[in-house]
């Protein structure tokens, strides 16, 4: 394998994602995931395009979204 490059036998997400000066969505693959550990709030402009909140704050895939 070439380093740099994705295994296919892995998942790959859609990521909301920054690089400090864009926001962007990104098709990722698990192994390039790198954990959040800045505890800021989730900030992005398509986050409501994707998830809904209910009433304890909780984010929930939205459910025309799915398929």
């Amino acid at each position: 394998m070439v380093e740099g490059q994705s295994r296919k036998d892995q998942p790959f997400y859609y990521l909301l994602a920054e690089n400090g000066e864009n926001l962007y969505v990104a098709y990722v693959s698990e192994q390039s995931m790198m954990l959040d550990t800045s505890d800021e709030p989730v900030s992005h402009p398509q986050l409501d395009n994707f998830f809904e909140r209910d009433a304890n704050g909780c984010y929930r895939w939205r459910n025309a979204m799915m398929h």
